[in-house]
């Protein structure tokens, strides 16, 4: 079932997520500084573009710096990020058909909004931090 959702979701709405946050991860990277939040909009974005059998998980050992990356996250990329997310997921959540998928969307919003500090582990995974 996550294989026909992941196929769906892909052609309704993970690849232009995914081109999103492949955009902002570039944009970010130009800089030293934002190289950072570059990776982490290259991981969030993998995670946008096949994201059922997938969860984010909070890391426990991210400290202070992630909370600072978090708040300039927001600023830099992520507000327009969840935009993107809370837009697709109104427009699935039209069709019976997408309701899951926009439900998807709505979740992965925290995700957007504050990708430092977690970490995208497997839903099957025996130990997920």
């Amino acid at each position: 079932m996550k294989t026909i959702l992941n196929i769906i979701w892909l052609f309704l709405s993970g690849f232009w997520l995914f081109l999103g946050y492949l955009l902002a991860g570039l944009i970010l990277c130009v800089t030293i500084i934002g190289i950072p939040f570059g990776v982490a909009s290259f991981r969030v974005g993998r995670y946008a573009l096949w994201p059922f059998g997938w969860t984010a998980a909070e890391r426990h050992d991210a400290g202070a710096g992630s909370l600072i990356g978090n708040v300039l996250w927001v600023l830099l990329a992520g507000w327009w990020l969840a935009l993107g997310h809370i837009a697709t997921g109104i427009a699935l959540c039209v069709t019976v058909i997408g309701i899951p998928l926009g439900i998807a969307n709505f979740k992965m919003i925290p995700v957007s909004l504050m990708p430092l500090g977690r970490e995208i582990v497997r839903t099957d995974s025996p130990h997920p931090r």
